[in-house]
């Protein structure tokens, strides 16, 4: 059974008058696969063209200069279907307060456009200008707190940004954590 019949299945069986739920989403390469690059500069001159997959598992140099001035647009967006029907089912049973968009670029826009051309409007997007997991993390303790969520469910292509999340569980023994690394899978 495909992730999205499975997940489909499983908000219809759930008691769905759980509060204080939030789903937060990745953008790039969870919700969509663009071609925006990272361009890195080690210190020796040497340059390097990285996509956001890659950059997510690259192991930064001492010295190395980042470049992500094409996550200032959008570039040749494709959907990644299975993760944006999900997000539109949860929209679509619990408003757009049932989920959020939590991106490391450091300009919402382009992610609100994307989102308001699939119907998607008034989801929160919080661009944290930022690819340290580190950052997504801190950002969901806040949210955890401010909100006083007691059920949170992370979707995200980056492990390092699954593995900082996870590690909330143990700060936060009383929300239930549902935390997804999404691999993308061409449609």
């Amino acid at each position: 059974m495909s992730l999205l019949k499975k997940y489909i299945r499983l908000l219809f069986e759930q008691e769905e008058q759980v509060i204080n739920k939030l789903r937060v989403f990745d953008f790039d390469d969870t919700l969509v696969k663009t071609d925006s690059k990272v361009y890195v500069t080690h210190a020796n001159g040497e340059k390097l063209t990285l996509t956001p997959g890659e950059f997510a598992v690259y192991e930064a140099q001492e010295g190395d200069v980042f470049d992500y001035s094409d996550f200032e647009k959008l570039i040749n967006p494709k959907q990644i279907r299975k993760v944006l029907n999900i997000m539109k089912r949860i929209v679509s049973k619990r408003g757009p307060e049932g989920a959020i968009m939590l991106t490391a670029r450091a300009n919402p826009e382009p992610v609100t456009e994307f989102l308001n051309k699939n119907n998607l409007y008034g989801i929160e997007v919080i661009a944290l200008g930022s690819a340290d997991p580190l950052a997504k993390a801190d950002h969901i303790a806040r949210r955890i707190e401010k909100d006083n969520l007691t059920h949170l469910e992370f979707f995200d292509d980056s492990l390092k940004n699954v593995k900082a999340v996870e590690a909330l569980v143990d700060v936060y023994p009383d929300v239930d954590f549902k935390v997804r690394h999404i691999t993308y899978e061409p449609d």
